[in-house]
């Protein structure tokens, strides 16, 4: 089995998320970095179809976090996690969010690790 991770960090996105009336009345920007382990059968050909494209990620990512507003980092951590472990290439993934502006002397984040079943 050849192995390899596939990262995709620094996602900055504005969105709804948290559970304070300050953080319900307007958007706030968020970091997101994913980390998918991937497994291969053999050293892949240089050509996209035979490995992850991150490019699927990040684009549902936007789609999700513009389709509502979240209460917790840790549902959002999932919910990103579901996305992809959705790529039956994913074996298992990493997902770190951090609210970038809620204190001006430090960042507030969760992180998670999800493995297929």
């Amino acid at each position: 089995m050849i192995e390899y991770t596939i990262l995709l960090e620094g996602l900055e996105v504005t969105m709804g998320l948290g559970i304070h009336a300050s953080e319900r009345a307007a958007p706030q920007r968020v970091r997101l970095d994913v980390a998918m382990d991937c497994a291969y059968d053999r050293v892949p050909e240089d050509r996209i179809g035979e490995v992850v494209d991150y490019d699927f990620l990040r684009e549902n990512i936007r789609k999700l976090v513009e389709s509502r507003h979240f209460e917790l980092q840790e549902t959002l951590c999932d919910a990103v996690a579901a996305l992809a472990l959705a790529n039956i290439g994913v074996r298992k993934v990493r997902v770190r969010s951090m609210k970038l502006d809620i204190y001006p002397d430090a960042r507030v984040g969760c992180e998670i690790v999800r493995a297929r079943a």
